[in-house]
């Protein structure tokens, strides 16, 4: 069966490992999927990802992170462009997610990044999802 959206899949993969609290999600790998998970690595909502190679295709594990008393880090994570309704956002026009507490990941023409990393680079892209 082919997916529409792979990248849904994904957060939708993740938000609800997040909600059973288990300690790692299994997800059919690309080259988009690992730069968000290395996004969501580098900005501290993830422990760390892995690339199994295991038959018949390559799968990307992710390792999920929690707080000391077991309180989620990722409380919230939503798709923000769809294959119908791609969003694009200019260097300027990018949303800030919680005052700065949340990201928003965007696909650049310098790769997939963090919108604080867009800013520093002053480039915008489509605005993929948005953590908290």
């Amino acid at each position: 069966m082919t997916m529409t959206d792979p990248i849904a899949d994904l957060l939708t993969r993740i938000r609800n490992a997040v909600r059973n609290s288990s300690k790692s999600v299994d997800c059919p790998t690309s080259k988009v999927k690992e730069a968000i998970a290395a996004v969501l690595k580098a900005e501290g909502f993830i422990e760390d990802f892995r690339i199994a190679d295991s038959a018949p295709s390559k799968t990307l594990r992710i390792y999920l992170k929690y707080g000391s008393d077991g309180e989620k880090v990722i409380t919230k994570i939503e798709r923000s462009s769809k294959p119908g309704r791609r969003l694009y956002r200019g260097a300027g026009e990018i949303p800030r997610i919680m005052d700065g507490l949340g990201i928003s990941i965007l696909s650049t023409s310098v790769g997939v990044l963090s919108d604080r990393r867009c800013r520093e680079l002053n480039v915008g892209g489509e605005l993929l999802c948005t953590v908290c």
